[in-house]
């Protein structure tokens, strides 16, 4: 595998070399309260001199950073407007002293600029010459460091962060104590010495000294104008600015969906209602290849007009949301307001009145939507064979099933149709169509996105599921729509103990795996099981070390799904009579399934049970994931254990359908996260003994310890990595 691009800058007490692509820039506090007259900084008696004059030197940095399109972040301390997080300590500490003259206000007193460090206020954001761009990262803290009580970790870890490039005021305060809560993390960490300042010059120097005393004892510090140069080949400025009196000529739509290549494009002037035509008039010539992608495909000219809004919105094109102009499609299991939800189930259809908020965030975020998928009706299945409103087709043989019940969401990712795709997953239906077409399905762990503005079809184990063309969309996509949401009662809050991140030596690109023992890969089709050995060989050669795991708690919590009671619950989120009133209209298969749960009569008892196997099942896969030598970072298995035709499916619907969830079941119920990579294709030949050119998509699937979503897809990521290197 080829190494990320490097670069090398002068430091203290060596050579800082870090890759742009996994590096941010943190800008600490840049704030009125502590920069301004009659601020926080200068009622503590602190001299403004030094820290304004820091302005400059970190606007030059902001610019050089955002040019290299490296990840920024800025951070503010202050409280909540009712002191219910700021520690009595800091309130009373230096007020409270016998000697004190000067401390005549706290926080939370009544300033110039409004209530002294608290979160809302005038006094309490960034100055106007360093406010955040759209996209960059805001950390409110309630403390001197930067990781205490914040999602900082957790954001710098979703975009695969693991080097820091620190600037910002005070010097002696805020700026050393994030530095040295970052290098406890494992963040390889560089102070750019100009662009950080205090109230006291005698502080600085000693404080930075300190940093990278002992060769390098906390981190490095480097002067700002070696930074700059180095950063130099990477900048741009390509940026076509648009106004009202002229029109630059735009740059020919490439077709690369990606978001980064529309990132590219966009900034260099291609404009959204060009690529909205041209995706129309593909979706169109799509359409007599496959009629069954869509329940709800809006019209072109109301596409368009969405289009020429968020250009109007955003005329800089040097500062456009991380999602401007990017298409995507929804499932239509989730809400999207004043458009019916169907499900594929017209009596169950509704029309809501509010958007679920993962659907808001992207909007929000410059996304333009394109259309309501199809899925297999109430989202139960795997096959996509079990809607009102047609098949879906995978995107690489008519014959062959898109796998469901994320069908459609699939099919119009893997056919170019869209960037991504909100989907959802329950028991696989997020990943096993994604292995059908070719396409990254990464279900996150249950409770980081809102499930809020979605049909259920198991509450307790549905998460939503972003589809992508490769892995960095659908973590971006899962970083922004990450959240924690009062009112989803399965929403999560606080994040657990943070594992530390490797950033340099042979840790850094190494990592543990296990597999499934080779009686339980017997289901798997030998093309399947072939491919399968492929893909653990490249694991090993990218740095991977295979590791035994016990395979009892997977194989066993995927079971509970369907052979327990859990799959009752696809009835508790309907009336009671329900099934009654609605049966003459559900898809026979769909009918077959839920009588036959009715006919269990499952007793409380029972369900009871199955709770205790699942805690103990979820207990034990905890173990596998230890934060320890002992356990690995990823479980990897194949996506599903075969490609069916639809004529297979249709001829043993139920059977066909339990068997490709073997290795998908299990995820939710242990509350793992999930991420479904291409790996491969195969001759349909091999597979049907039928002559021809056509092939199939091969997938795996890497599975992840609860909320190590972060660390997955970063493997997930390096394995695409390779396999496009070797393809």
């Amino acid at each position: 595998m080829a190494p990320p691009m490097m670069l090398t800058l002068d430091a203290k007490p060596y050579p800082f070399v870090f890759s742009p692509a996994h590096t941010a820039l943190l800008v600490i506090d840049m704030q009125r309260d502590f920069l301004l007259p009659n601020g926080f900084g200068e009622i503590q008696g602190g001299s403004l001199e030094a820290v304004q004059a820091s302005i400059s030197p970190v606007m030059k940095l902001l610019h050089s950073c955002r040019q290299a399109r490296l990840a920024i972040f800025h951070t503010r301390e202050g409280h909540k407007p009712d002191l219910s997080d700021c520690p009595s300590s800091k309130l009373i500490r230096q007020n409270g002293s016998p000697k004190n003259s000067q401390h005549l206000k706290v926080i939370g007193d009544i300033g110039e600029m409004g209530r002294l460090l608290v979160r809302g206020e005038r006094g309490h954001d960034i100055v106007d010459e360093l406010q955040p761009l759209p996209g960059e990262i805001l950390i409110d803290k309630p403390g001197k460091g930067a990781f205490w009580n914040t999602a900082l970790m957790e954001k710098l870890k979703a975009k695969a962060i693991t080097h820091l490039l620190i600037c910002g005021v005070t010097t002696e305060c805020c700026f050393a104590t994030t530095l040295r809560e970052a290098n406890d993390r494992g963040f390889e960490c560089c102070g750019i010495e100009e662009a950080t300042a205090g109230y006291n010059d005698s502080f600085k120097c000693p404080t930075l000294d300190m940093i990278h005393w002992s060769e390098g004892l906390f981190g490095f510090i480097a002067a700002l104008q070696p930074l700059l140069e180095t950063l130099a080949p990477l900048t741009s400025d390509e940026v076509a600015v648009s106004t009202r009196t002229e029109t630059p000529a735009q740059p020919e739509f490439n077709g690369d969906l990606s978001i980064s290549n529309l990132q590219t494009s966009y900034r260099k002037g291609l404009s959204p209602t060009t690529v909205i035509e041209t995706l129309f008039y593909k979706i169109e010539e799509y359409q007599q290849t496959d009629p069954a992608v869509w329940i709800h495909l809006e019209t072109e000219a109301s596409v368009t007009e969405r289009a020429k809004e968020i250009e109007a919105k955003w005329p800089d094109k040097s500062k456009l949301p991380p999602l401007y102009g990017v298409p995507f499609s929804v499932k239509d299991s989730i809400d999207v307001d004043g458009i019916p939800t169907t499900t594929a189930c017209t009596p169950l259809a509704r029309v809501p009145t509010k958007s679920s908020p993962a659907y808001d965030t992207l909007l929000q975020e410059g996304a333009i939507f394109i259309g309501k998928t199809n899925l297999d009706q109430l989202a139960t299945g795997l096959t996509g064979c079990r809607s009102p409103f047609g098949i879906p087709r995978s995107v690489f043989n008519h014959d062959y099933i898109s796998g469901g019940s994320s069908s459609g969401s699939c099919v119009s990712v893997g056919a170019g149709l869209v960037t991504f795709s909100l989907a959802t997953d329950t028991a696989g239906s997020g990943r096993v169509p994604s292995g059908f077409n070719g396409v990254v399905g990464y279900k996150p762990t249950r409770g980081l996105i809102s499930f809020q503005g979605v049909t259920p079809a198991c509450l307790s184990l549905d998460c939503i599921a972003l589809i992508a063309t490769n892995v960095n969309d659908a973590r971006t996509i899962w970083d922004l729509c990450m959240s924690y949401d009062e009112d989803d009662r399965y929403s999560k809050t606080a994040a657990p103990i943070q594992r530390h991140v490797n950033s340099t030596g042979p840790q850094a690109t190494s990592f543990s795996f296990g597999i499934p023992p080779p009686e339980s890969l017997d289901v798997c089709s030998p093309d399947y099981r072939r491919l399968f050995n492929d893909a653990v060989t490249r694991l090993q050669a990218s740095g991977g070390h295979l590791t035994p795991i016990d395979w009892t708690p997977f194989e066993e919590g995927g079971r509970l799904l369907y052979d327990g009671t859990f799959v009752s619950e696809r009835l508790a989120s309907l009336p009671d009579d329900w099934l009654d009133k609605t049966r003459d209209h559900l898809h026979p298969v769909t009918l077959e399934i839920f009588d036959a749960v009715e006919a269990r009569q499952s007793t409380a008892v029972q369900a009871y049970r199955d709770l205790q196997a699942k805690a103990l099942y979820t207990r034990q896969a905890e173990r596998v994931f230890a934060y320890s030598s002992s356990g690995v970072d990823v479980v990897v298995v194949p996506t599903a254990p075969t490609h069916w035709t639809v004529e297979e499916v249709l001829a043993d619907p139920i059977a066909k359908n339990s068997a490709l969830g073997v290795f998908s079941h299990c995820a939710n119920v242990l509350d793992l996260c999930a991420v479904a990579v291409p790996a491969g294709t195969y001759p349909v030949s091999v597979s049907s003994g039928r002559s021809g050119s056509e092939r199939l998509p091969f997938s795996i699937t890497f599975l992840g310890g609860s909320r190590l979503d972060a660390e997955t897809l970063e493997i997930a990521r390096r394995f695409e990595e390779s396999m496009a290197l070797n393809n």
